[in-house]
Order: structure tokens, then C-alpha cells, then sequence
């Protein structure tokens, strides 16, 4: 920006090399002040303020009256130039907040997702994915529920692979955003038949069928269904994942495939949160088994999805028998047909803890050099745990903090409602534990604490503070594409 001196200076030249042309005026027309400037920097047109005179060609003066002059000392071009940044750059920016631009840029990605160009409705879903699970929008998303929808569904119909894997998860974020049980209820019901076409349809991308149980376990879990209802979804699911169990030893499974199966078995373990302790005791007598020979798996997240849902087994089982998988002989023998049978029944419980307890061991001290070390370390650490909680009975005690509160997790049904949500939103679980009453009703966190005024200021002028650093950058790349060292200034 030039400094107030040299337009001093230039002013000065330009009085006077105004000559015998400028005091012919001045006799004329009155008391007059003859500015010169660059016609290159400044389009006059665009400032009533400046006028042109008439018959006079580049290079001649441009004639102000004394009530819309400026005053010697102050720079014109400067001056001119910050009035075109502030409405160009600035202007918007001042009248809108930020919720406003945000909107405005969801709602053309809104329109986008019907595109031709299916990549460019791939990241127009992916836009609003993150957008979602970044922020809390239940009264934007609530006045365009049916045109989101409608987009979700029109993806997974009619799009394909990537596409329909970022329009599932779209789906599941319309229910967590709207934050209602009764809303995720009637999305629940109305998508219901399509999303369970699809998730068995092995035509379509694993990928995508992956996003689809996901999406369908957490849209069950958000609509709070009746027992019958959960339990046929579970059947639904275990559908999916019990293709590993009847796969040959020599079978090589894709990754992709094993991701499908990880991701249906961690949808049944969600669901399985909500079944009250008998019936997941009696789950136990045919499920355990099962889980156990997907501890052989040779993908690591499925190996943990199945130590943890055997966890939660007897974690609920142990509600309704809190004598569960522990060896509770006596020295006292029975005669009775009734004694005998339990007595075998027992000890055939106690063998299977012990063979169950021993592969977790293994588990949880492989040293194995063909898995990868990351996969190694989670490993070790998940099974700890799990063989922790099946052997001694431990539940898992976890303090999050988010804010000025914190969330205490000391079961394994909450730890796993937990992960389910973070794998949906992320970086945003954080501020959806803060503000968003449905994710907060599930975990018991109350009602949302209202903002402290001075972290509001302090965010807004934060805010206002990047706002002024992008505008003042801008306008010095402006600037300097338009500014030229070597012009002349008379």
C-alpha cells in the first residue's frame, strides 16, 4: 500500500504540472481540485464520485467537486482499490455467517448429486457425508428430509460401487442428524425391503453391501424395534458373515469380501446390545461356538469382531447367570438323573471356556511375522481384554472426554455402541456427543450444556480473524497482478 507521503507528493506534482489548462478551469468552472491518477488502476466507471470530463483523452485530469474530493493527504488509488476489495471479496462474507455459506454449499451439492458424471455424485455424496458428521444440522436436514432421501435412495438404486456405498452411509447420517426415534423409525420401515435386497445381492460391490449392513444395523438400532424385529435383522446379518465359517481351509477370501463379513458381524453385535439377558443366554448355547472359528480368520478386524462379540455374550449372559462359563462343582455328588445331566452339562461348559480361553491367550500374545506388525500390536491389546472379560469377569473401563464433560464406558455393550458411532462420524463423534440429543439420550449424557458467552466471542473472533488474513491475502494477490513498478506518475 503506498504511503501517505508520496501521495502527498504526488499530488503536489500533479498541481503542478497541471499548467496554464488547470487554472483555466479553475477560472471557469470555480474552485475546482484536479487529481491525477492511472486510468489502468482504476475503472472509474464504478464511482459516481469521479467524474469524467468530456473532449479529454488519457493523460488529462478528471475534475471533483470539493464536496466528494478527498483530502490531499489520503490516497486515491488506495483508497479506490480497499472500496472494490471490501464489495468483491468482503462484502459477502460480512453480511452472511458462516452457518449460511455452509448451507448454501450443501445445497448445491444437494443439486450435484443428480449429475451426469457418476464420479462427480460420488463426491457430491462424500461432500455431504463429511458435512454431516462434521457438523450438527437437524433443522436444515429436517426442512429437506425428503429431497436428501430421495438422493440416498435414487444413489443406491441407480448408482453403482462407490456411489452406492456413499449414499448408504448418507442414509444412516439423515438418522442420526434428525434425532429422533419416530424419524429413524419411518426411515427404517420405508428403506427397509431395499436395503436388505441389496445387502444380500452378491452381484453388487462388496464395498458397498459392506456400507449397506452397516447402515442397516444402525438404522435398527436408531428406530428402537421391537424384539421380533431386531432378532430377524440379526438373522439377516448373520446370513452374511456365516460365509466365513462354511468356507473351505484352503480358500483364499478377498479382502473386500472380508471386510463385508467384519462389517455385518460388527451390526450383529450392535443389535445384540439391545436384547434383554435371557435371550442372549440362550443365544450363548449355539452362538459361542460359532464365533470361536472365526477367531482362525486371516483378517485381523474380523478376528477382533468375533472376541468381541463373544464378549458381549457372556457379558449378558452373566446378567441373567452371573455363574456363566465358571466352573461351580462341588464336592457333592448326585444320584439323579436330573443331577447327572447337569453335572455334564457343566463340565461341557467348563471345557469349552478352557479350549475358548486358551486360543484367546494365543491370540493375545502372537508374535506371528507374516502379520503385519499394526495388526500385531491392535491384536494383542484387543484380546488383553477380551480374555480379561471372559476369564475374570472385567468390563472395560474407558473415560472419554469431550468438552467440559466426559463419558465414562465401563461395559462392553457401550463400548461397542460406542465404535459403531465413531466409525460413522469420525472426527465429528466429539461434537455430536456434545449437541446432538439422540446420541446423547443413548448414552445417558442428559441434556446438552448451554455454550459459555466467552467461548462464543473467542470462536467468532477467531473466525473473524481468518476471515481478515483470506481477504487481505486475496487482495494483495489482486493487487499486485495489477500493480506495475515501471508506470510514470505525472
Amino acid at each position: 500500500m503506498p504511503k501517505k507521503s508520496s501521495n502527498s507528493k504526488r499530488g503536489s506534482s500533479a498541481h503542478a504540472s497541471a499548467g496554464p489548462t488547470s487554472s483555466k478551469s479553475a477560472n471557469h468552472q470555480g474552485k475546482r481540485k484536479v487529481i491525477w491518477i492511472v486510468f489502468r488502476f482504476v475503472d472509474v466507471s464504478n464511482f459516481p464520485c469521479i467524474v469524467k470530463s468530456s473532449g479529454r483523452g488519457k493523460g488529462e485530469p478528471l475534475i471533483v467537486s470539493d464536496e466528494d474530493s478527498q483530502p490531499d493527504t489520503v490516497s486515491v488509488v488506495s483508497s479506490v482499490s480497499d472500496n472494490r476489495s471490501v464489495l468483491e471479496e468482503g462484502g459477502e462474507t460480512d453480511e452472511r455467517t458462516q452457518v449460511e455459506i455452509l448451507e448454501d454449499k450443501l445445497k448445491e451439492f444437494i443439486d450435484l448429486t443428480t449429475q451426469k458424471s457418476s464420479q462427480g455424485r460420488v463426491n457430491s455424496f462424500n461432500a455431504l457425508c463429511q458435512a454431516f458428521s462434521a457438523k450438527y444440522m437437524p433443522d436444515f436436514v429436517a426442512g429437506r428430509r425428503m429431497t436428501l432421501l430421495d438422493c440416498a435412495e435414487r444413489g443406491m438404486k441407480k448408482g453403482k460401487g462407490a456411489e452406492q456405498e456413499s449414499a448408504a452411509k448418507l442414509m444412516a447420517l439423515l438418522c442420526l442428524q434428525l434425532g429422533s426415534v419416530a424419524d429413524s423409525e419411518s426411515i427404517y420401515r420405508d428403506h427397509k425391503t431395499y436395503l436388505l435386497s441389496l445387502m444380500a445381492d452378491k452381484s453388487a460391490s462388496p464395498a458397498a453391501r459392506a456400507q449397506v449392513c452397516s447402515t442397516f444395523g444402525l438404522c435398527a438400532f436408531l428406530a428402537d424395534c421391537d424384539l421380533s424385529e431386531i432378532v430377524q435383522v440379526m438373522i439377516s446379518l448373520e446370513g452374511i458373515f456365516s460365509a466365513s465359517l462354511r468356507a473351505p481351509e484352503n480358500t483364499v477370501t478377498s479382502p473386500d469380501v472380508l471386510r463385508l463379513h467384519s462389517a455385518a458381524l460388527s451390526a450383529w453385535s450392535l443389535l445384540l446390545t439391545l436384547l434383554p439377558p435371557r435371550h442372549i443366554y440362550d443365544l450363548s448355547q449355539t452362538h459361542i461356538r460359532r464365533l470361536v472359528q472365526l477367531l482362525d480368520s486371516t483378517d485381523v478386524d474380523l478376528r477382533i469382531g468375533a472376541g468381541e462379540a463373544i464378549a458381549l455374550i457372556y457379558e449378558g449372559a452373566r446378567v441373567f447367570d452371573e455363574d456363566f462359563g465358571f466352573d461351580i462343582s462341588t464336592e457333592e455328588e448326585t444320584d439323579d438323573l436330573d443331577g447327572i445331566q447337569q453335572t455334564d452339562s457343566t463340565s461341557r461348559h467348563t471345557s469349552e471356556m478352557d479350549e475358548l480361553c486358551t486360543k484367546l491367550r494365543q491370540l493375545a500374545t502372537d508374535s506371528h511375522k507374516y502379520r503385519a506388525k499394526k495388526d500385531r500390536k491392535q491384536q494383542r491389546s484387543s484380546f488383553r481384554d477380551i480374555l480379561h472379560a471372559i476369564e475374570e469377569n472385567e468390563a472395560p473401563d474407558v473415560r472419554i472426554k469431550f468438552g467440559k464433560e466426559t463419558l465414562d464406558i465401563d461395559s462392553w455393550g457401550c463400548k461397542h455402541q460406542y465404535d459403531s458411532f465413531c466409525q460413522l462420524l469420525g472426527s465429528g463423534m466429539n461434537l455430536h456427543l456434545a449437541q446432538n440429543d439422540l446420541l446423547r439420550e443413548i448414552f445417558n449424557l442428559g441434556n446438552p450444556l448451554l455454550d459459555n458467552a466467552s467461548n462464543v466471542v473467542k470462536i467468532k473472533k477467531l473466525e473473524r480473524h481468518h476471515m481478515n488474513m483470506a481477504a487481505f491475502k486475496a487482495r494483495s494477490l489482486t493487487r499486485g497482478k495489477n500493480r506495475d513498478k515501471r508506470t510514470a506518475v505525472f
